[in-house]
């Protein structure tokens, strides 16, 4: 199981440019989690405190789940990951994670990552930087899309 783990991983564009060992200690602390279509994976306003990088299946992120105001914000498949604001910023989950269909994921802990940030600083900095760039590329996104509806 483990070793599935460490070769997910080092397929995860975020993970990229981490050595062998580092990605051999974060597959040691990683948990894998399945979750039925429509299963709630995370709630708006939840205290966070792990992430999810996808290995099967397709999740929808809304704001305001379950009333009359919800808005999909983004699908997001394989590879990708979600849940990562509140480890950056300590903060309850800013919108709701449901699974279009069966999901199977690999999480990780803030606090797996503050071990990574002990043992190998140098590595837990490639990781924050590759997390700063997908959050650009999706604001980058979001601020296009925001745009286009409104013109």
């Amino acid at each position: 199981m483990n070793a599935s783990r460490e070769n997910f991983l080092q397929q995860v564009p975020v993970m990229a440019g981490l050595d062998d060992e580092a990605i051999r200690y974060l597959s040691d602390l990683a948990c894998e989690e399945h979750f039925p279509a429509g299963a709630v994976i995370i709630g708006e306003g939840e205290p966070g405190t792990r992430m999810f990088f996808i290995a099967a299946g397709h999740v929808v992120v809304i704001k305001a789940h379950g009333t009359a105001q919800a808005v999909a914000l983004v699908q997001l498949g394989p590879g990708e990951f979600f849940g990562e604001m509140s480890l950056v910023e300590s903060v309850a989950r800013s919108a709701s994670v449901v699974a279009a269909d069966a999901v199977t994921a690999c999480t990780l802990r803030g606090a797996d990552l503050h071990r990574l940030y002990q043992h190998r600083p140098a590595q837990y900095g490639i990781v924050m930087l590759n997390l700063a760039r997908d959050l650009s590329r999706r604001l980058r996104a979001l601020d296009a899309r925001f745009s286009h509806i409104s013109h």
